[in-house]
């Protein structure tokens, strides 16, 4: 046996990715982090590159992977236990580490109950898998992010089954309630909390409102689900993210320990039997070995941090460099979106202009993400510039430089 025949038919598929502009650019290999110093944020060094970047494209917003204190508690979990589990949750595999971190993510959202997973991508799929019966109707917002329109399409919901609404439309919102057929007995309203391209979010109070008329009209009522993977610890008063930004709370909360908590995974948070029910049928949580007692240990340290003194300090000086940014940005009458998330994207409008851009910071030592068409539709191309607690104010400075640079060379 061979590959070769399909090896020429894949090869013919990724030149058409490639055609369409759509293919992945090669990987770059960070070889090497480079602490602070001198009022500087850290800086990373590229295998094949002599330089040294600035990440403006990392999602750890409060800076927290390289804190000691989450390196000691994964050294010391990891010593304990081991590297890995062994087995999946109901063999054996859950340690004390997995427990103690669905109580106290519990806890930080405000939910009775919790679930982690190996990342937020399964913990949606696994919630859709648990959640759906063929008398479900899943409605979500048109911007949604890959792993919420994955998991509608697991979902095993018929197909008719399904409404989109323009993203943060109310009214549109409320088409889609009507559309639910009377056979449905449960309609499950679903939406990230920050949208992750744009940086803005999600009107969760809003939300609320335009479904609770709707909890009678169907017999397991409306059920609200927030993926707020970029939200959660990222912002609002003390870093619950938009719940607690908006003043409205979802029935399930989905978030990631990958981002704001810089360590690695997902979770479900929910009432204690919806917890059950993704226990029992979520082929992503059943079938597959769990985190390591390291990444539980260490996601433990980073909540404790973001839930005292220096969590809030990190918070501050996060919003301040921030809107040091955006400001930055208004200054020189460029376009953006506005919000308070330190997901800032800069709306460049053109394809050539927009890789352009990305090329140049590339050059200047600043590694950012460029959305182009046809990923986003012509006319919406942009660069997304991610801001971490890790920056500092000279950096933000010298960033924002090098884009006045840039626009002075036009």
């Amino acid at each position: 046996m061979t590959t070769n025949k399909l090896d020429k038919s894949l090869r013919t598929e990724l030149a058409a990715l490639a055609a369409e502009g759509r293919a992945k650019a090669p990987e770059r290999v960070i070889t090497e982090f480079i602490p602070p110093k001198n009022g500087s944020g850290p800086r990373y060094r590229l295998q094949g590159s002599g330089k040294e970047y600035i990440r403006l494209n990392s999602n750890s917003y409060l800076s927290l992977s390289v804190h000691p204190g989450l390196i000691q508690a994964a050294d010391k979990a990891t010593r304990e236990f081991g590297v890995g589990p062994g087995a999946v949750r109901f063999i054996d595999g859950t340690f004390c580490y997995h427990a103690a971190l669905e109580k106290r993510i519990a806890e930080f959202v405000g939910m009775p109950c919790a679930k982690i997973f190996n990342s937020a991508y399964t913990s949606n799929c696994g919630l859709a898998l648990s959640i759906s019966n063929a008398k479900t109707y899943w409605i979500g917002d048109q911007l949604n992010h890959n792993s919420i329109i994955r998991a509608m399409r697991i979902s095993n919901i018929p197909s008719g089954n399904k409404g989109i609404f323009k993203h943060n439309d109310m009214d549109d919102l409320k088409r889609c309630l009507d559309e639910a057929g009377p056979d449905i007995e449960r309609v499950v309203v679903i939406f990230d909390g920050i949208f992750s391209m744009r940086g803005d979010f999600a009107p969760i109070d809003e939300i609320l409102d335009i479904c609770r008329p709707y909890e009678d009209k169907f017999r397991d009522g409306v059920i609200t689900v927030v993926d707020d993977s970029h939200g959660i610890g990222a912002y609002g008063a003390t870093g619950r993210g938009t719940s607690e930004f908006t003043g409205g709370r979802p029935d399930v909360i989905v978030g990631t320990f990958g981002k704001a908590f810089g360590v690695n995974g997902g979770f479900i948070a929910a009432s204690e039997t919806i917890i059950e029910a993704i226990r029992q049928k979520a082929d992503t949580y059943i079938y597959t070995n769990p985190l390591s007692v390291a990444d539980c240990a260490a996601a433990l340290a980073a909540i404790d941090i973001c839930d005292s003194d220096q969590g809030l300090d990190l918070l501050d000086h996060l919003g301040a460099v921030t809107t040091a940014f955006r400001d930055g940005l208004k200054r020189m009458a460029l376009e953006s979106i506005d919000g308070p998330h330190p997901v800032v994207p800069l709306m460049v409008r053109d394809t050539d202009r927009t890789h352009e851009l990305v090329n140049f910071l590339y050059e200047n030592g600043v590694l950012v993400v460029g959305l182009t068409f046809p990923v986003v539709p012509r006319g919406d191309e942009s660069i997304r510039f991610q801001i971490n607690a890790c920056h500092t104010h000279a950096d933000i400075d010298y960033v924002l430089g090098q884009i006045r640079s840039f626009n002075s060379s036009f």
